[in-house]
């Protein structure tokens, strides 16, 4: 009876306790959510304060607002450089094939799938940029982890060299698209979703140095170039008259908007913290002055059309235009009210008074659109009465071939994609990979030399004839070493006893039930409690002090990664520290070290625990 009575006592408290910590589940979900919509809408102070606020109520939230904190910093830290280009023309045009309406040359774009980019074209990435008679190629392809890095082949002679990784600094650990040489060579503009921005695809640009003969450390575009959302796809015109790029700031899923901006080589930066300023920026609406234009640019009109033919296009157009304006405000206003719920109170008079401002505007607009769509009617009708025959046919697909721009006078050209490449290409120097590994079919090591510093092996079997891949059952780096008249087979690099340890049932599971492990030293053998004292009296850590109190600088976790070594952050005297390691190799961890000064935004050291 006693433990029914408990049972009843216990049972609401639980059920309480449950329901709290859902509660509070669902106060971190929608502070994230929160977070994330003010991110998007420009507003990075009231995002970073969102995520805090997250973490304040359970720490076990900071993974998930990790990234979200980091992109909300890296955005107000970009408010203090912003540039205010001249916009001269932007257009929405279909995500399937926005890249073909770049002043570009025909037939310079090749879809993918290809020999370059064996992925299935689609979304953003559809295609490589190969014009003919190029002598070198830049291209974004996936990985063996599907990662999209940007890769470099160059004719020689009479064949294509094999394709090799940019340098590192324009690699992160997410995805580059879109690498477009400048006219001149010397700049080389991408987007990437891995290095220093505020989320989505930004733009960078890489100067090329002559004295290292390498790319130099990529900087982001800023702002109004880079944004919250996808960016990408930056050129500059052979003619040094404009600069072009796509976004998907201000359109549908399936769209993406153009924008063509007067080239500027030395921008002026300012700061820009109010958010609305900021937001307005970032739409890039167009100058609407027709004297910027280039007088070379082609005109809406064709002058192989007749007159009747030349008044329905441009009529056409106008409708279109007008159309594309009144989903841009529409949308525009959809946005204003979706932030509206979350706003603080000064934010929310802002947003009101913005979202009254675009609805006054929006029936004017409309009703421009009504007008000009009953006039492209009426023209209709007097063609019909006066039996002037249209091929309506060829008319709409001169339209989607020359889509007029919200500035009289300018015009994008449709051109066509290229054929497949077929390229005469060496093959890639494949590097062998040393990670202990079981797989289906084992591998011996390409080179049997042992590393310098204290190594780890587990030796499998002695026996008296050489081992064939059957022997090894799928293990792999298998060391094969002869001694008189027996051969010895090792497998895995350890440097550590722990490590070594961790991996020594895997090979006894395998059926090496008297596999051990020995240790090296430069290679020599040495007992395995000996190696284990080296070991633990000469231990590397290699500490950085990040410059923005917060983070690690863009391209330090890769460089961290191809160690292998863990990383560890903590607070000291008010600080933020990180600390990577332990090294058994002085020379590995000053490597790490030399990597990470040179990519700078922090103080970095090297510790000994032990003695040399």
């Amino acid at each position: 009876m006693k433990k029914i009575t408990l049972s009843i006592l216990i049972l609401p408290l639980a059920l309480a306790l449950l329901s709290q910590a859902a509660s509070a589940q669902v106060s971190i979900d929608r502070l994230i959510a929160k977070a994330d919509s003010a991110r998007m809408a420009y507003d990075f102070i009231s995002a970073e304060e969102f995520c805090r606020q997250a973490v304040e109520m359970d720490s076990t939230a900071i993974p998930k607002v990790e990234d979200l904190l980091i992109m909300s910093r890296n955005g107000q830290q970009m408010m203090e450089f912003c540039s205010r280009p001249v916009v001269v023309a932007s257009k929405v045009m279909p995500l399937k094939d926005f890249l073909l309406y770049y002043p570009l040359p025909d037939k310079s774009w090749r879809q993918s799938p290809n020999q370059l980019d064996a992925s299935e074209g689609e979304g953003l990435t559809q295609a490589v940029y190969f014009p003919e008679g190029a002598g070198e190629i830049y291209y974004s392809a996936p990985d063996e982890e599907g990662i999209r890095n940007i890769y470099k082949t160059t004719f020689a002679d009479t064949v294509w060299t094999a394709p090799t990784l940019i340098n590192e600094q324009l690699t992160s650990s997410s995805d580059e698209i879109y690498p477009m040489l400048s006219p001149d060579g010397e700049s080389l503009y991408f987007a990437s979703k891995g290095l220093y921005g505020m989320g989505g695809y930004d733009l960078y640009v890489s100067k090329w140095n002559p004295e290292t003969g390498d790319w130099d450390v990529p900087v982001n575009m800023g702002f109004p170039y880079s944004s919250p959302y996808d960016d990408f796809l930056f050129i500059n015109t052979e003619d040094g008259k404009y600069s072009i790029f796509a976004s998907n700031r201000d359109c549908g899923k399936d769209s993406v908007r153009v924008y063509v901006i007067e080239y500027d080589g030395m921008p002026v930066r300012e700061a820009i913290m109010d958010v609305k300023e900021l937001k307005e920026l970032a739409a890039l609406f167009p100058a609407n002055d027709p004297s910027r234009m280039s007088a070379d640019q082609p005109s809406v009109a064709d002058d192989n059309l007749g007159e009747e033919a030349k008044r329905y296009m441009m009529k056409m157009k106008e409708v279109r235009s007008l159309r594309d304006s009144v989903s841009r405000f529409s949308k525009g206003i959809e946005a204003l009210r979706a932030e509206y719920p979350s706003a603080s109170a000064g934010r929310k008079e802002e947003l009101s008074a913005e979202i009254i401002s675009k609805e006054q505007t929006l029936p004017a607009l409309n009703e421009s659109l009504q007008k000009a769509v009953r006039e492209l009617q009426s023209l209709e009708m007097e063609f019909l009465e006066n039996g002037i025959v249209l091929d309506m046919g060829k008319l709409q697909e001169k339209a989607d071939n020359e889509i007029s721009s919200s500035v009289k006078g300018y015009s994008f050209s449709r051109h066509s994609y290229g054929p497949a490449p077929d390229l005469k290409m060496l093959e890639p120097e494949r590097k062998f990979d040393y990670s202990f590994m079981i797989l289906p079919e084992g591998r011996f090591a390409e080179d049997n030399t042992l590393p310098e510093g204290i190594v780890y092996q587990i030796q499998m079997f002695t026996q008296s004839r050489k081992a064939t891949v059957a022997d090894i059952k799928g293990l792999s780096p298998v060391f094969e070493k002869a001694s008189g008249s027996r051969y010895i087979c090792s497998v895995g690099l350890f440097r550590t006893y722990a490590d070594a340890l961790s991996n020594l049932n895997k090979v006894k599971k395998l059926g090496f039930r008297t596999a051990e492990i020995r240790a090296y030293k430069d290679g020599e053998a040495i007992g395995v409690n000996a190696a284990r004292k080296l070991e633990s009296e000469r231990l590397y850590t290699v500490v950085f002090y990040p410059e923005n109190g917060q983070s690690l600088p863009d391209g330090a976790m890769d460089a961290i990664r191809e160690t292998g070594m863990d990383v560890a952050k903590s607070v000291e005297n008010g600080s933020v520290v990180f600390k990577i390691g332990p090294f058994h190799d002085k020379t590995e961890a000053e490597g790490l070290v030399s990597a990470l000064k040179s990519l700078g935004s922090g103080d970095c050291s090297l510790t000994l625990s032990g003695s040399e």
